[in-house]
């Protein structure tokens, strides 16, 4: 990531539940999680990122990449995060915001096992117009807010945002 980006603050929770209402799909199947996982490729690429991604729909991987520097950790995290996607229906990065905006954090008060998930940035739902949220999009490698801005760049660029 450049400086520049890194200089931007972090999202507040107003942000980031923005971000979920605008970045919706009309329809999402194999072939919009290949162009998505693809361009995410191409993004980490272009920035040298040391990143795995992920993209699951309805509990199956449709797209998995992982590229020079990730590491099996990183397939680990991506597990952690997705599932905080898919308990809360809601961005990983969110989730955390939200119990960090309470002045808590979401180790110390989910009551969820840390080792099972992690409200890390990264993760974010595929919501689907008229249907809800149907999957996940995961990155892990980069520092947690630069993992969530990579992710909402790709849907960005994908939605025409």
């Amino acid at each position: 990531m450049s400086a520049a980006r890194n200089e931007t603050p972090a999202p507040d929770v107003a942000e980031l539940e923005e971000q979920e209402r605008r970045l919706v799909f009309r329809r999402f199947t194999h072939d919009d999680a290949w162009t998505l996982g693809s361009l995410l490729v191409e993004l980490a690429r272009e920035r040298q990122a040391p990143v795995a991604i992920d993209i699951h729909r309805a509990g199956q991987q449709l797209f998995h990449a992982a590229l020079p520097g990730s590491t099996p950790d990183n397939d680990a995290w991506i597990a952690r995060k997705r599932r905080v996607v898919e308990r809360y229906g809601s961005a990983s990065y969110l989730v955390g915001s939200r119990f960090r905006a309470k002045g808590t954090t979401f180790e110390e008060s989910s009551r969820l096992d840390p080792d099972r998930y992690a409200a890390h940035g990264g993760s974010f739902p595929v919501t689907v117009a008229g249907v809800g949220v149907v999957g996940s999009v995961t990155v892990s490698g980069l520092p947690q807010v630069d993992d969530h801005r990579l992710v909402v760049e790709a849907l960005e660029r994908i939605l025409g945002e």
